[in-house]
């Protein structure tokens, strides 16, 4: 029982950690974009959520590439949600919250793999390395985009789905 708590405890802390850290490149971005002073608090909240709902299930298994459409349709619901609740749009609350999930990691990666096979010429390694962290990076980009997407499609279509 010990150990389970503590396992728990750590998981807690780590993805408040997480949470918090997210906050910051959200209300940064917030401001950029000249969101209004108001909704700031929101922003964070939602950078916060999309975070740490992508932290949750990379922790319990999921990939990257699935863990952030999953928490970019959260954002994107919530919102629509709040956008309704405050009557502004959905992406005053919704596209500074996606910042902190872009994959500059990932894009940094290939660019420095395509300067080294630029450099130093081809080797397999480089080009699997480049491969590998550009399509990752295409693929939560297109994870972001799909899952900013997705309360449109869902809740203002004007046809049927089916």
């Amino acid at each position: 029982m010990g150990v389970a708590v503590m396992i728990s405890t750590a998981f807690f802390l780590a993805l408040l950690n997480d949470m918090f850290f997210a906050m910051i490149p959200a209300i940064g971005f917030a401001l950029v974009f000249n969101v209004p002073p108001k909704a700031l608090k929101y922003c964070a909240i939602g950078g916060a959520l999309g975070h740490g709902c992508r932290f949750a299930l990379m922790h319990w298994g999921l990939s990257i590439e699935w863990a952030t459409l999953c928490a970019a349709t959260l954002v994107g619901m919530i919102g629509v949600h709040w956008s309704h609740r405050f009557l502004a749009h959905p992406k005053v609350f919704t596209v500074a919250a996606m910042i902190p999930m872009v994959p500059g990691v990932f894009a940094f990666k290939a660019m420095i793999a395509l300067v080294e096979i630029n450099h130093r010429g081809f080797t397999p390694e480089l080009w699997g390395l480049l491969v590998e962290n550009m399509l990752k990076a295409v693929f939560i980009v297109a994870s972001l985009a799909i899952g900013l997407a997705m309360p449109g499609l869902l809740f203002y279509r004007r046809r049927p789905v089916v």
